[in-house]
């Protein structure tokens, strides 16, 4: 077990982070992990860059230079983020491999936190949440709210309490053994959701995986709402890639969102073109203003500030019919007309 010495003999973890034309939020991570509070000679970062054409490589080399830990860069042609985190597996010298995104920064404690709890509880691979920092603009911090909100996930992204769905750790804030991967293999071709994919095979090994609560890390996501939107459609899109591979990684809550969806449009249409309707889409408007008051009152509770709060009433729709019409379009795409895997946005994903 670690406490507040660290047993040199058990752990070295190798840290993966895959990126593409991410320098502006590599630059912000790296600065990140000089503050970490953990013994620079039992961990290593990895950049695993797939195929970036901006200043990233440049950005890693100056700070091969002046950061105190062993911090590495490696290159492929764009192949994906799965493809590029395996590049990192490959490469890494490690007996437990983390994964992380590039637009994330971690506290202190995470590592420290990471190390007590895998080999207090002998944990094969564990999952950790995402969280929030102080200075993080309004838009941010609303879209915290809603992806982290028991409303609108569930609880299903690993918040401790209860749970509607199974919790898949995912790979913002992920880790396994290095005997693990060499047991399941790497991640798969998927463009989006091959972190569940790769997490469902983990679990399904029959390791002990385990939920880390205080190893959180501060999660950007998107910066706009129109990002916003193509991400969660996206994810909307691969949960029926997810279906099409093993069933079980499609539970009744992941089709909430596309049920939400298909409610709301009927009972609009239904309201416009028959009048004994219009009592149920006033109903309906009325439960929606009722969430949206709690949730922004919960907000300016968590936060102690009201901006974000007034952003709600535009995230947490994105977010849900995003996903719903994402979910709905790849089920019907898939299931109805067999026809082979959708990735979703693509072009211009990042814009």
């Amino acid at each position: 077990m670690l406490s507040d010495t660290v047993n040199k003999k058990d752990v070295h973890f190798s840290i993966i982070i895959p990126s593409y034309n991410r320098a502006d939020e590599i630059a912000e991570l790296l600065a990140s992990f000089e503050k970490l509070d953990y013994p620079i000679d039992l961990f290593e970062l990895i950049i695993a860059d797939d195929g970036s054409t901006d200043s990233t490589a440049e950005l890693v080399r100056q700070a091969q230079e002046h950061v105190s830990y062993t911090l590495k860069y490696y290159s492929q042609s764009n192949q994906g983020p799965g493809a590029a985190r395996n590049l990192g597996m490959q490469k890494a010298n490690g007996n437990f491999f983390i994964f992380i995104d590039s637009d994330v920064t971690v506290p202190p404690q995470w590592l420290k936190n990471i190390a007590q709890s895998i080999n207090a509880k002998q944990a094969d691979a564990f999952g950790g949440p995402d969280s929030f920092r102080d200075d993080f603009p309004s838009l941010l911090k609303a879209i915290n709210y809603s992806m982290t909100s028991f409303i609108t996930t569930g609880g299903m992204r690993g918040k401790k309490g209860k749970k509607l769905a199974k919790f898949y750790p995912r790979s913002f804030n992920m880790g396994l053994s290095r005997s693990l991967w060499q047991k399941i293999g790497g991640f798969g071709s998927l463009r989006h959701g091959q972190d569940i994919e790769f997490s469902n095979r983990i679990i399904k090994s029959g390791v002990k995986v385990v939920f880390i609560e205080n190893a959180y890390v501060y999660h950007k996501r998107r910066t706009n709402l129109r990002r916003f939107y193509r991400q969660v459609f996206n994810w909307g899109v691969a949960r029926i890639n997810l279906y099409k591979i093993d069933n079980a990684m499609l539970e009744p809550l992941h089709a909430m969102p596309a049920f939400a969806t298909i409610i709301t449009i009927a009972v609009i249409i239904s309201a416009i073109f028959f009048q004994p309707f219009q009592w149920l889409f006033f109903a309906g408007l009325g439960l929606a203003v009722l969430i949206f008051i709690y949730s922004m009152l919960d907000s300016i509770r968590m936060y102690g500030e009201i901006k974000p709060a007034l952003l709600l009433p535009l995230i947490m729709p994105a977010q849900i019919f995003g996903y719903g019409l994402g979910f709905i379009y790849n089920f019907f795409r898939r299931v109805v007309f067999r026809k082979g895997e959708k990735i979703g946005f693509k072009k211009n994903y990042y814009k």
